[in-house]
């Protein structure tokens, strides 16, 4: 199978779909991969390391797009790309659909056949090609929370750790599983206090026994979460319903009764947002404020940390598209229900029920389009 992979083009976007030693396994395998020139050279993947390995080097996306049976990204393609997919071709990438209707529709006009690293499961119902990027991401929400709580930056001029005979910072996290967790692991690393909320008592009750009681835990509840919120120097937005619009936990009216200059990190936002007042910024313009709040809304948070971002996601993303490689489209995601819980478009309709019921599209399951 011909493999392609083209460069990213979103706003400061410097992930790669895949690293020279991923490629040097899939030409091992007996596939070709196509790359787009300079496509890792933001991050020391030049184009000699990925001939090294077994690429050619495309000096173009359309040449990519016109002859790759497979395309392989990072990042959702943008209507651009979504306009160069052809009919039957398969492209494997993050896509967060719900969200985003106008690119949900060039998807299902392109016919093509597309898969989302979201929405892959394992044998133990987790996410196991979100969960890199999650961690990434969970970690990096504290970073970026922290520093946009400087004051001059716009915030309220906290120290998330404090100093001798001073508290240190609030930060209460709304959900916690992958993100939240590596959000509360750095959080406390700073030496701030956490408060986690999520709905699941038995999760929460995983969290107090892996920090041992360094964080509290609160279920979800909206009265929990509107004192939590109110309180707190830093709200971190880490609810996920997978494929889905995230729940919107925080109304206009919390925000506009917060501590003026807290922040709130919505790492949700590419999934919609967890917040009335949130949309999506990008890394040249990652803030915004609404009634004094600092919001930081980046839909690709992990981008910022591109080279370990890429290496990450290949770790997790490598054994699918070796399946996909192999075996074809249809047998891989007939054989594997995890794979094929990623199906969101199948030529022309869409196969991923939360999807299909956000956007009002007539939902045909995975395996019915597969097996006809």
């Amino acid at each position: 199978m011909l493999i392609g992979v083209p460069k990213e083009i979103k706003d400061h976007e410097f992930r790669v779909g895949l690293t020279p030693s991923s490629v040097r396994e899939i030409t091992h395998h007996g596939h070709a991969v196509l790359m787009q020139t300079g496509a890792g050279h933001e991050i020391g993947l030049d184009d000699h390391h990925y001939q090294a390995a077994g690429a050619r080097i495309a000096a173009a996306a359309e040449e990519i797009y016109a002859e790759a049976q497979l395309i392989v990204k990072v990042k959702e393609p943008q209507a651009h790309e979504c306009r160069m997919l052809r009919a039957d071709q398969v492209i494997f990438t993050y896509l967060h659909l719900a969200p985003d209707p106008e690119q949900t529709r060039l998807l299902v006009e392109s016919g093509c056949v597309a898969i989302a690293y979201e929405t892959v499961t394992d044998a133990r119902g987790r996410l196991p090609l979100l969960a890199p990027m999650s961690e990434v991401a969970g970690r990096m929400s504290i970073q970026a929370g922290a520093h946009f709580l400087e004051r001059t930056q716009g915030g309220r001029g906290v120290l998330l750790g404090g100093v001798p005979g001073v508290p240190p910072g609030h930060v209460v996290i709304l959900g916690g599983g992958v993100v939240g967790s590596n959000a509360a692991r750095m959080a406390l690393g700073l030496g701030a206090r956490v408060t986690i909320l999520d709905k699941s008592m038995a999760r929460l009750a995983e969290l107090d026994n892996l920090f041992c009681g360094r964080v509290v835990t609160l279920p979800a509840t909206m009265d929990a979460i509107e004192q939590q919120v109110l309180e707190a120097d830093l709200v971190i937005g880490a609810v996920l319903v997978p494929g889905a619009g995230a729940p919107r936990l925080i109304t206009r009216q919390m925000v506009a009764d917060m501590r003026r200059g807290a922040v709130i990190v919505d790492v949700a936002i590419d999934q919609g947002g967890c917040t009335e007042t949130g949309h999506p910024t990008t890394h040249s313009h990652p803030t915004f404020v609404v009634d004094e709040v600092v919001h930081y809304c980046v839909a690709n948070m992990p981008g910022g940390v591109a080279r370990t971002s890429t290496f990450a996601l290949n770790n997790a993303t490598l054994p699918f598209v070796l399946t996909l490689a192999a075996k074809g489209y249809r047998r891989a995601m007939l054989e594997d229900p995890h794979l094929r819980a990623g199906l969101n478009v199948y030529r022309g309709h869409v196969t991923y029920p939360a999807v299909a019921q956000d956007l009002g599209y007539t939902h045909l399951p995975a395996e019915r389009a597969l097996a006809a």
